[in-house]
């Protein structure tokens, strides 16, 4: 096994013993060249005349400040394993220095023979251009023994949407709906604005922390675009096939910010309904429940559509009108409004994120409840395990009896 493969002590099992003394032997480093020895050797090879004075023609260099090296990841204490996915594995790590707890996303290298990956360059730049409240931060990048050793520290956040989906007895009330999906069009039209598309926009790929707080993440596929909107000559490959918009389904090379507000509006009816709504198998099945659902496309909804590539090899059902009414019961008007403007067949017509915070939705009752009244879950990310039910026969707390009977609570 090579020294690129070698793997990092600190990167062994949860079940491994390790050693809080176990540190990278420092290598055996060149001798520093102090200021004065740089002058004196740039006065020697540097013929007098250029020496006097700075070229008119070449603008001064603005002052820059130094570059440090990365720190080490064993400046971490390693706590437990997230999750592994198609581009790394995520721990959660404590900060030996200042006691935070963070996330690290240590990037598959492995594999590469083609240098730094650029999905991975991708991510970190994105990240960096998205500083906003409901984007996850990212801290740092530390590096391990090896040269395919690299991690990207995050802040930790306690959940995933699609996990607390999944665990919560109910589904949020529409209260709680609105503030998470405020929060999600704030992150997503702040990418937007700094021309990030994110293409891949999932309730596992949305964390929220125990005070009501999403933040998006997992930005592996994003990617910048240009001026105009539409990006031409991308990927196909992108989304996660229930988010997939159906223009990208239909072999669009050129797609836009309409592909992640189609993926919201799947989030939001996820929201309501407590699971996916297009759960399909594969491509086909997925158009013809997209089909079922907003009606076939025509010529008045999508203009466009029979110019698509795959457009002539789709069979389209008879028509029908739209079943948002019938599938959403007891959403508001204002509610399906937003849904199917989301969910609309012409990127060109579909809402933007700005559009979208300025809904009407958002101001009806009920409005929207402040993060902090939100319940909180035990985190499946940081080892906890769920809270047993209150038993009649076991010693009830002082603070909690005083709560009961504060609110006329029953005792059992």
């Amino acid at each position: 096994m090579s020294d690129s493969r070698k793997r990092s002590k600190w990167d062994q099992d949860d079940n491994e013993p390790s050693s809080p003394d176990a540190l990278p032997q420092k290598r055996r480093t060149k001798p520093k060249v102090t200021q004065e020895k740089a002058t004196s050797l740039f006065q020697h090879s540097v013929p007098l005349e250029r020496q006097s004075s700075h070229s008119r023609f070449v603008p001064p260099r603005a002052h820059h400040p130094p570059i440090l090296p990365s720190r080490s990841v064993y400046c971490y204490e390693r706590l437990n394993q997230i999750e592994e996915g198609s581009y790394g594995v995520v721990f959660r790590a404590r900060d030996k220095q200042t006691g935070d707890i963070v996330a690290l996303k240590k990037l598959k290298l492995d594999e590469e023979k083609n240098g730094f990956p650029i999905t991975a360059l991708r991510e970190v730049n994105a990240l960096m251009s998205c500083r906003h409240e409901n984007v996850v931060r990212i801290r740092e990048v530390v590096v391990g023994d090896t040269l395919t050793q690299v991690f990207v520290v995050m802040d930790f956040i306690e959940h995933d949407l699609k996990s607390l989906l999944t665990i919560m007895p109910s589904p949020f009330l529409q209260s709680e709906i609105k503030t998470l999906m405020l929060q999600l069009l704030s992150a997503v039209g702040h990418c937007h604005a700094h021309w990030i598309l994110h293409r891949d926009l999932k309730t596992s790929n949305l964390l929220m922390n125990n005070r009501g707080t999403i933040k998006v993440a997992d930005f592996g596929l994003a990617r910048r675009y240009g001026d105009p909107v539409g990006v031409g000559g991308m990927t196909q490959l992108v989304v996660t096939l229930w988010y997939r918009a159906p223009e990208i389904l239909l072999g669009a090379t050129t797609y836009s910010t309409a592909v992640d507000m189609w993926s919201v509006g799947c989030i939001f009816a996820e929201l309501i309904m407590k699971e996916p709504l297009f759960q399909a198998k594969g491509e086909i099945e997925l158009l013809s429940m997209i089909f079922k659902l907003l009606g076939p496309p025509t010529s008045g909804s999508w203009p466009e559509y029979s110019n698509l590539p795959l457009a002539k090899t789709i069979s389209l059902p008879s028509p029908q009108p739209p079943q948002f009414r019938q599938k959403f019961p007891y959403l508001t008007v204002a509610g399906i409004d937003l849904l199917m403007s989301l969910l609309a067949y012409d990127p060109e017509r579909r809402i933007t994120a700005e559009e979208a915070l300025q809904h009407p939705y958002f101001t009806e009752s009920p409005p929207p409840k402040h993060p902090d009244l939100f319940g909180s879950f035990p985190s499946a990310a940081a080892g906890e395990k769920k809270r047993k039910p209150y038993s009649p026969s076991a010693p009830v707390r002082a603070a909690d009896y005083k709560l009961l009977h504060e609110f006329d609570l029953p005792e059992s």
